[in-house]
């Protein structure tokens, strides 16, 4: 039987601690991984904007969740892979070594929980006995343990079953799941048939925040800083663009049109989904909010929880090392 992919690539992970990591790519090409959703950093990537920026080779992958990346990253296939906030304290709590260095976005509406129009869910405390998916070790599987515990609902009296975003919207469509906490393609799907009963942004209020970030093996980061520098770069910019003309990202614009076509999500979700995030730029990721404590606050805390639900067996006495500020600090003197 196949295993899990959190299970897989822990296991990787193990068989790799204390091994010699694998040799990153060779210079000039690099392999990054990526997922669906909407966010800016999917316009830089279909206009070519960090082959343009760095000079390298860019052999882009697309997964279905943060778990899978990390196997690939644990595995050497991946050097770059954009992973939200719980599968990073998951995967670094168990010893991969791989760090932040630019905040994509911070989590709110283009994650939600939705409850299927039919299953008797009007409240929190209907969830006794239904089925809820999400995909596990996600930022998605994080906010709905953490709605459920600001709700006082016990999780082991509900199913909570491991389903990727687009295993959910069959799932879904079967009638085999109540509710879902999940994030685009499925989430515009299944509001179609659904009420959203809270979101990412909410839970954030209620102290369980969560956020998206580019993640690098620390073995590739060392020998090629340039790059990643560059990389962050890209990324800073392209917020700071969608920040500076929002209003212009419209369902029948060219802009939200090439997002689509990465994305899962259709044109016309795009602009809300977007507008339900925020996408820090140079100056707010460098501040004590994100880059210069908070992201690590809010890693410790996510590592804690999911230790607490018994998702990881250990945390760190530290996970300073689990966010470097550098290459945002050299990208934001760059021209």
């Amino acid at each position: 039987m196949k295993k899990p992919a959190h299970k897989r690539w822990l296991t990787i992970a193990i068989a790799l601690t204390g091994a010699t990591w694998l040799t990153s790519a060779a210079a000039e090409e690099v392999t990054v991984a990526y997922q669906y959703g909407a966010d800016p950093a999917k316009l830089a990537q279909i206009e070519g904007r960090y082959e343009k920026a760095t000079g390298w080779k860019i052999n882009w992958k697309r997964f279905d969740s943060g778990a899978d990346i990390v196997t690939a990253i644990a595995s050497g296939d991946v050097q770059i892979g954009n992973i939200g906030s719980s599968p990073l304290a998951a995967s670094t709590s168990r010893g991969l070594p791989i760090k932040a260095f630019v905040v994509n976005a911070l989590t709110g509406g283009s994650e939600a929980l939705v409850v299927r129009n039919g299953a008797g869910i009007s409240k929190p405390q209907d969830f006794a006995g239904k089925t809820i998916a999400t995909p596990f070790v996600s930022t998605a599987h994080y906010s709905l343990l953490s709605a459920l515990k600001h709700w006082k609902v016990d999780p082991t009296k509900t199913k909570i079953v491991n389903l990727a975003p687009p295993e959910i919207f069959a799932a879904w469509q079967r009638g085999d799941i109540d509710a879902a906490y999940t994030w685009d393609p499925a989430l515009g799907k299944i509001k179609q048939s659904g009420k959203v009963l809270t979101d990412s942004a909410e839970v954030g209020k209620w102290g369980s925040p969560t956020f998206d970030s580019w993640v690098v093996r620390k073995d590739f980061a060392a020998s090629h800083p340039d790059f990643v520098t560059k990389f962050a770069k890209v990324t800073l910019d392209v917020n700071a663009e969608y920040r500076k003309n929002a209003s212009k990202w419209t369902a029948n614009s060219d802009i939200v049109k090439k997002i689509s076509d990465l994305s899962g999500a259709t044109p016309e979700d795009i602009p809300a989904l977007l507008a339900g995030n925020k996408y820090p730029v140079a100056s707010e990721q460098l501040s004590a909010a994100i880059l210069g404590g908070g992201s690590v606050k809010a890693i410790t805390a996510t590592a804690a929880f999911l230790k607490e639900q018994k998702k990881i067996d250990q945390t760190l006495p530290s996970y300073t090392e689990a966010v470097d500020a550098q290459f945002v600090r050299k990208a934001a003197s760059l021209k």
